[in-house]
């Protein structure tokens, strides 16, 4: 189905009454993307609407600070002492008894 004469004039006279594509589309009998592409093929744009006089500014909200984890320190307490434990030192022969131990246990 093609555009016919009568239907560009009249899809031009309701594109500048402000009319959508898919009104105008219903009233003609086309679809949507019809009416689309015929108006860029026509070069048809939508002119912009002027500024109203009184735009309503409204301020830009505050952020709220993100609650993270680490934002503030934690003290912990495990137990009321500390305690150090200090580690246990061995001499090089029992070292090489505790490996030799070791080794015997595995193999």
């Amino acid at each position: 189905m093609g555009w016919d004469a009568e239907d560009v004039a009249l899809l031009k006279k309701l594109w500048a009454a402000g009319g959508s594509a898919a009104q105008i589309a219903r009233h003609l009998g086309y679809s949507r993307n019809a009416v689309c592409a015929k108006l860029t093929r026509l070069d048809l744009k939508r002119r912009h609407k002027p500024p109203t006089a009184n735009p309503k500014i409204r301020p830009v909200p505050k952020r709220r600070p993100a609650l993270a984890a680490c934002s503030r320190p934690v003290a912990k307490i495990v137990s009321r002492k500390t305690v150090m434990l200090q580690p246990k030192e061995f001499t090089k022969r029992q070292l090489y008894a505790m490996l030799a131990e070791a080794v015997r246990n595995t193999g």
